[in-house]
């Protein structure tokens, strides 16, 4: 439409707050000022057939945040999202993907990075042979069989990776749980090898805009008490920020 120049044709001004973000990234001194992160976030979607799929209740709220907080303060920021509806964060590159393989290559071509966070809630399984045509019912009650494989494990592929055992690429991994958060949590960080794992209640926070979370590594827990999700992810990447000057 018509532009204030006096000009006709596509014109849009960014929102104030792609703005301001744009600006402070550009002026920042920050903790993490220099620094190159991935973070992964939001939910995989690994297809039946054409119509359907295997997911989870993942939103990528809290990985969207996380992405904002860390460009916030000072780094550039690589984001690998899955299937969601929250917008891509202002000052950072998205990625979007659907499936845990496209999350995987993705995550592997941006792996110069200093610092790797996987927020993603990344789907175990899929089904080993997706259907050509959508599966119909046949009125015998009998259910499709379907078989599954495992996916490829994202965090522990990165936290294996030779950057990250000679110190240059810090991981932080995710785990949602049910039940038993501290304990599930603790035995994921040292299953999967990483200096700092984060957990929550999944179903408690699956969809809204609060969390609370917990923080595991080799020296204990650390609770980050119930807030909204961009606080939790700005308190979270100050401690990251903390832990890597330390």
């Amino acid at each position: 439409g018509d532009m204030a120049c006096g000009e006709y044709g596509l014109g849009r001004l960014a929102e104030p707050t792609a703005i301001m973000t744009a600006i402070t990234a550009m002026l920042s001194t920050g903790p993490l000022s220099g620094k190159h992160i991935i973070v992964t976030s939001g939910p995989t979607h690994e297809p039946i057939d054409p119509v359907r799929y295997i997911a989870n209740r993942s939103s990528g709220k809290q990985g969207h945040a996380i992405a904002k907080a860390a460009a916030e303060a000072g780094a550039s920021v690589v984001l690998v999202s899955g299937p969601v509806t929250v917008p891509d964060p202002a000052g950072v590159q998205t990625i979007h993907v659907e499936t845990a393989r496209q999350m995987l290559e993705a995550v592997e071509a941006a792996l110069s990075a200093d610092i790797f966070i996987g927020a993603a809630a990344v789907a175990d399984w899929r089904v080993a042979d997706v259907a050509g045509q959508k599966i119909k019912k046949d009125g015998s009650g009998q259910l499709p069989q379907l078989s599954f494989v495992e996916n490829p494990d994202i965090l522990a592929g990165v936290a294996q990776s030779a950057r990250a055992q000679n110190g240059a690429l810090y991981c932080v991994g995710f785990a949602a749980e049910s039940h038993d958060l501290l304990k599930h949590a603790t035995a994921k960080r040292e299953r999967k090898g990483v200096p700092l794992l984060v957990g929550n209640i999944g179903p408690a926070t699956f969809g809204l805009d609060d969390n609370a979370l917990v923080l595991v590594d080799a020296q204990g827990s650390q609770e980050l008490p119930h807030a909204g999700k961009l606080i939790l992810a700005r308190q979270l990447v100050a401690e990251i920020a903390r832990r890597l000057k330390a």
